[in-house]
């Protein structure tokens, strides 16, 4: 368990400057959606007094607000820098509000890459009974992975997909919450900094050493399965982006029996580098089951579905774009935060690995 982690009696306080309707806030998302903490306000002067539900589609009714002296009128207790951008950075321009939230005393949960819980010009502001959790810091005890977790018998489910942010946390968990529901022994591995910051505990990938990355994952993976019988992994990048590497640690250290593939709907090509289209999903499914089992060194994991996000459709055009899929690929397919993640489950329960 991680030193610090959020519970149910905290109260978030989300700075999202310029980010609420921005993909880049999905730590925000995450946390207002999933996170055990409740969401009392969020922080983002370009949306000041409009409705946070009617701009995320999300049931939260918290204020938004332009500041952080307009946020401590709804009494929070702890401040998240709730945005997810490429690479990591924490805007120079929110450093003096978060110093302070921190001399007002609130405790601080730092998801992006600059540590601050060690940097004076912040930790001397912590006030007694409050904390700094910087939450993408390398695991101690590291060890390299060697695919022991291919001897466990439960079932290791990896969300795969198309690009990076295109919801593969949150179809995890959202299957992992159907497997809860009907009573089955399950976990969820978290593998970034919004995932931990909602399960209290998991591996921050990008902030391993990439000699040490399958071994994280393995080791956290066999933790899971002495509690477990189905073990949801998130998942993090996509072979099919140039920047990121993740996905082959992910599959070396998990060695998973089944895959979920996760794609935003209608996208076409990498966002960041658009010269590389997204290939039809079966072959974006049949590259993942090759890689998964290195051509015949490991046993393969099956693909028994595909988690679209079709948040920026309407109804009908979401049941047509899952309907399409399910016609070209012959896998079970949905969106699981409009319809439900039973279909994926049943899917997962049905594959004799």
């Amino acid at each position: 368990m991680s030193r610090h982690c959020l519970k149910e009696s905290n109260r978030l306080a989300l700075l999202m400057h310029g980010h609420v309707t921005s993909p880049n806030g999905k730590m925000g998302f995450g946390l207002m959606r999933y996170g055990l903490a409740k969401t009392v306000v969020v922080i983002d002067r370009d949306h000041a007094g409009e409705s946070l539900s009617a701009l995320t589609g999300i049931e939260c009714e918290a204020p938004i607000v332009a500041s952080i002296e307009a946020a401590l009128e709804f009494a929070p207790d702890t401040l998240v820098p709730a945005i997810a951008p490429t690479g990591g950075t924490l805007p120079d321009d929110w450093l003096p509000e978060i110093q302070k939230g921190l001399k007002s005393g609130l405790s601080l949960v730092n998801g992006l890459h600059r540590p601050l819980a060690d940097d004076p010009d912040f930790a001397l502001l912590v006030q007694p009974g409050r904390f700094i959790w910087d939450i993408r810091q390398e695991p101690p005890g590291l060890d390299n992975g060697l695919g022991r977790a291919r001897e466990m018998k439960a079932k290791r489910v990896l969300f795969v997909g198309t690009d990076m942010a295109n919801g593969k946390m949150t179809a995890a968990l959202e299957v992992h919450k159907a497997a809860l529901r009907r009573g089955l022994r399950s976990a969820f591995v978290a593998t970034g900094q919004i995932g931990i910051a909602i399960a209290g505990d998991g591996v921050p990938l990008d902030a391993v050493r990439v000699d040490f990355a399958s071994g994280a994952i393995e080791a956290a993976v066999m933790k899971a399965g002495e509690s477990a019988d189905i073990i949801f992994v998130e998942g993090q990048g996509s072979l099919l982006n140039p920047s990121s590497t993740a996905t082959l640690a992910l599959m070396r250290g998990a060695m998973p029996t089944e895959l979920i593939l996760v794609h935003r709907a209608g996208q076409q090509a990498n966002i960041r580098a658009p010269w590389a289209v997204i290939p039809p999903l079966k072959d974006v499914v049949a590259l993942n089951e090759l890689v998964s089992g290195a051509a015949g060194a490991f046993h393969a994991a099956k693909c028994c579905g595909i988690a679209l996000n079709t948040f920026h459709m309407s109804l009908d055009d979401a049941r047509s774009a899952i309907e399409n899929e399910t016609r070209c690929t012959g896998l079970a397919t949905t969106d699981v935060v409009r319809f439900g993640a039973d279909i994926l489950l049943d899917a997962i329960l049905a594959n004799k690995a």
